[in-house]
């Protein structure tokens, strides 16, 4: 029977966001705005990091993969979302949940290792100014971004491969409005303690790796700062750190928040909310603060925001 049923399954169905018809045209509104202002902004940033000759350093250089990621897993996520918010039949084919479970995972991790990496070059800026083209060359930039581009990749198979090789038993409705693994395991009917354990495992090295990173650099980053004589030199170093400090409070908070609730406290519901913020809020958010609170960064758009005027005037 099991057999039978792994073989005709051949959709999901995802509860999406809300069940109430009269939220639906409102909420589509809504996240339509947040995702477009999230695709023009990260495309914006990675346009402004390649074309700006200003733009050409190794913190830019993470800033433009940091918008490829967010850019990324929003889209994995948003036109699916969107759609099922104007449609009846909130459907997805069973290659597609595993393609959009896989692209999302790859992407989410990696940001948390582009995010610790970018919080190491403003470390190695600020507190070794001097070496600092030497330490954060080209090589090491790439090294930077490959080796968690690459370990995600590998983690995001075999996470999906697991779960998609296990089976269903013919379950397919969906606890979330996309294919993330929690909701996925509880339609398996065969045991999924090795894909959770796998998981949990995971996941919390990935967490406290990655943001052990980050708060070693922000502390010798702290104690470099106070040791200076210049206050002007004590706020440009401020400056520097304050966009992706804030990225970084609003990413790991929002993933610990959600991965160390209690389990009596732990609902699908709260999921779904804390996974729009994530999923959504945060990739809009990114480029605002970057293009908001970075001199170079809002130069670099209005010089090419003149081009762009002078060319079709």
């Amino acid at each position: 029977m099991n057999k039978q049923n792994l073989t005709v399954l051949t959709e999901f169905i995802l509860m999406g966001i809300t069940d109430r018809p009269e939220l639906q045209a409102p909420l589509f509104g809504f996240f339509l705005i947040i995702y477009t202002v999230s695709v023009v902004g990260n495309l914006g940033m990675i346009i402004l990091t390649n074309v700006d000759s200003r733009l050409q350093t190794p913190m830019y250089f993470f800033l433009r993969h940091l918008a490829f990621i967010d850019l990324g897993y929003s889209t994995a996520v948003g036109p699916k979302m969107l759609v099922n918010l104007v449609t009846n039949q909130n459907t997805i084919p069973y290659n597609w949940c595993a393609t959009q479970l896989s692209f999302f995972i790859l992407f989410i991790i990696s940001e948390l290792f582009i995010l610790s990496a970018m919080a190491y070059d403003r470390y190695v800026a600020i507190c070794n100014p001097l070496l600092y083209t030497v330490v954060m060359s080209q090589r090491v930039c790439w090294i930077l971004v490959a080796i968690p581009y690459l370990y995600s990749a590998f983690l995001s198979l075999i996470i999906t491969i697991k779960i998609f090789m296990s089976s269903f038993c013919g379950h397919n409705v969906i606890r979330h409005f996309y294919c993330d693994n929690l909701p996925l395991l509880t339609l398996l009917c065969s045991s999924s303690r090795d894909i959770e354990l796998i998981i949990l495992i995971f996941s919390a090295f990935n967490l406290v790796s990655s943001l052990l990173i980050v708060l070693v650099s922000y502390i010798l980053i702290l104690m470099a700062i106070f040791r200076m004589n210049s206050a002007e030199g004590r706020h440009k170093a401020f400056s520097t750190c304050g966009s992706h400090l804030t990225v970084v409070i609003v990413f790991y908070g929002t993933l610990i928040f959600m991965y160390m609730q209690p389990e009596s406290s732990h609902s699908f519901n709260t999921d779904k909310v804390v996974s729009v913020f994530y999923s959504l809020m945060i990739p809009m958010l990114s480029p605002l603060s970057y293009s908001m609170r970075n001199k170079d960064v809002k130069y670099a758009g209005q010089r090419m925001w003149e081009k762009l005027c002078n060319i079709l005037s």
